[in-house]
């Protein structure tokens, strides 16, 4: 899965290629990515990697809350690209990569959580989250969010990501103006 990063790469790129952005696109665009980074950052306070499985705060709605804020700050990218054939191109290479990474974790959680896992797995859904918290035994919600954790999971890369993004957006759009 290492390819997943490697193949990213060419794979923006080729989407800036394509790009027509308009301050119109890159607006809309700036909006549904900070929607994806708000859900990822209240994700990275919950998140405590290898030490306990995280159910509370936006766990309770969908097991994937990072690669659904993920998803929507790609779908903010791809506004602002403004471009079907990049939009194409972003949309094959989720759908190659991203449900493979999430059953290998899943797999992964089950191996270390066992029956903990299977139960949650069966109240909350894997990607697309449901509308109101799974009701999860008492223990789940024992964590609350923590910006220590926040910065731990290092997920202010994740802002700076999209400040950049939308900054190149601008820069090509007066470019090719």
């Amino acid at each position: 899965m290492r390819w997943r990063v490697r193949l990213g790469y060419p794979v923006a790129v080729a989407a800036l290629w394509l790009a027509k952005p308009t301050t119109r696109s890159i607006c809309l665009g700036a909006a549904v990515g900070i929607s994806g980074l708000l859900i990822r950052a209240a994700a990275a306070g919950y998140l405590y990697k290898h030490e306990s499985l995280a159910t509370a705060g936006p766990y309770a709605y969908t097991r994937n809350p990072l690669y659904l804020g993920s998803a929507l700050l790609t779908a903010g990218f791809l506004i602002g690209v403004n471009s079907w054939g990049a939009a194409l191109i972003v949309a094959v290479y989720f759908a190659l990569f991203y449900p493979v990474v999430m059953h290998r974790e899943e797999r992964e959680l089950h191996a270390r959580y066992a029956g903990a896992f299977e139960d949650y797995r069966c109240r909350v859904p894997l990607f697309f989250p449901r509308l109101r918290p799974a009701q999860l035994p008492s223990a789940a919600h024992s964590f609350k969010f923590s910006w220590g954790q926040y910065r731990h999971n290092r997920e202010y890369q994740a802002a700076m990501g999209l400040v950049f993004a939308i900054a190149l957006l601008i820069a090509l759009m007066r470019w090719r103006a």
